[in-house]
């Protein structure tokens, strides 16, 4: 009993003294500087001591399972808030890193889509910070015209969008896949402020305004709205309007109801022209939802697994970053021209965003949408939610047991 409280005193011992500690990336070049001892005796002691201690943290870990990973602080990045990241890039075994090493995308530039804009920022933000290359990854921005058409033809390796713009086209066909949910909220039915609609009910018979189309974003995600609320598709009519023309849409009658960005919104809620009556942004059943997803090539996905793992990783802990630093996303966003307007206003829609969402919230929203889109007649009722799931929800899941507590640490890779 007593050699068992020992072990277990210096097990705790061993877990304050490696938490402590940041140790640095060789792959870098960025050693930790260390103090030696004045004394030799002293210098051995002390390194005979944490020695003991590290190799006990080790056996600790080795015994819970836990994957071990090294923990880098900065280096990647000459921005100045980059030097206080704290990373853990993704631990490959000798046999995978021989296999890394294989993949086609091995030490070539992968291509990032990415226009600007806060919703996808995470892309901007990984490759400024240094996350992509904290994990070994070469990366060059791309711009791009339509996310999924890119990602699908090969233009770009990577990329986001809307889950309810490229679900339908993906399973119909686009070569892409889903690796991660890239945030919450963002997408509003607004209606005008002294109007006399209160609920979704009230839209009945009614015309609801879309800006990107019929059968995109703006039109899935209302139809969703409707349909939790008890309402047919057929009992709501839809026009499509330019955002410029949007609000005078509203006010001459030719709509009654507006489906927005809750951005490009905010103006008109601010004048008191128009409020919110459904939100992917604070209706608690989509605001653990994923707006946005990441999207990746098919055939880069499969020929390069262990880059695209690499990828996530340096996604989700870049995303926990922005979470925890909302203020330095916008600064960056705004020095790089990828946000525009007022900062405050631009940090009020950032702080209403999610951006670390678990696989497992996305996967349970992929498989509302399924059932939601099938329920619609935008996705074949023949064809089965798991076979759907299986094939296109991919998200590379890191080390060789799928993650049970995602982003647990701010990453499931880590």
């Amino acid at each position: 009993m007593m050699k068992k409280t020992l072990r277990q005193l210096g097990m705790a011992l061993a877990f304050a003294s490696v938490f402590s500690m940041t140790a640095c990336s060789s792959q870098v070049g960025k050693q930790a500087e260390t103090t030696k001892a004045e004394t030799g005796t002293s210098a051995e002691s002390q390194e005979k001591a944490e020695g003991e201690k590290e190799s006990t943290a080790q056996e600790a870990k080795q015994e819970n399972g836990e994957q071990q990973t090294e923990e880098i602080k900065g280096g990647f990045s000459d921005r100045p808030e980059a030097k206080d990241i704290v990373y853990h890039p993704l631990k490959l075994t000798p046999e995978e890193e021989e296999a890394w090493k294989k993949e086609p995308a091995y030490g070539k530039d992968i291509q990032i889509g990415y226009n600007g804009g806060l919703c996808t920022g995470t892309f901007g933000t990984a490759q400024e910070e240094g996350f992509y290359k904290a994990e070994g990854l070469s990366t060059a921005i791309s711009q791009m015209t339509e996310a999924k058409d890119a990602v699908a033809t090969g233009k770009v390796d990577i990329a986001a969008d809307h889950l309810a713009s490229v679900f339908v086209p993906a399973v119909n066909g686009l070569n892409l896949v889903f690796t991660k949910g890239a945030h919450s909220g963002c997408k509003t039915l607004y209606v005008l402020k002294d109007s006399d609609i209160q609920s979704t009910a009230d839209l009945k018979g009614k015309t609801v305004s879309l800006s990107d189309g019929i059968g995109n974003s703006d039109h899935n995600i209302a139809l969703r709205f409707f349909s939790n609320d008890g309402i047919k598709p057929e009992e709501v009519k839809y026009k499509v309007v330019a955002n410029d023309a949007v609000i005078m849409a509203l006010q001459n009658g030719e709509v009654q109801g507006a489906m927005m960005s809750d951005m490009f919104a905010r103006k008109f809620v601010d004048e008191g022209i128009v409020r919110p009556i459904r939100s992917l942004t604070t209706d608690p059943d989509f605001k653990v939802e994923p707006c946005c997803v990441q999207i990746m090539n098919a055939d880069f996905a499969k020929a390069n697994p262990i880059t695209a793992k690499k990828l996530k990783n340096a996604s989700m802990y870049c995303s926990q970053w922005i979470e925890d630093n909302k203020e330095s996303f916008v600064d960056l966003l705004l020095e790089k021209n990828w946000a525009s307007g007022d900062r405050q206003k631009v940090l009020d829609f950032a702080n209403s965003l999610n951006f670390v969402l678990t696989d497992q919230q996305t996967e349970t929203a992929m498989r509302k949408v399924i059932k939601d889109y099938q329920s619609f007649g935008l996705l074949d009722k023949n064809l089965k939610e798991e076979d759907i799931v299986e094939k296109f929800w991919q998200p590379m899941d890191c080390g060789t047991e799928k993650c049970t507590n995602p982003q647990g640490n701010g990453s499931c890779c880590g």
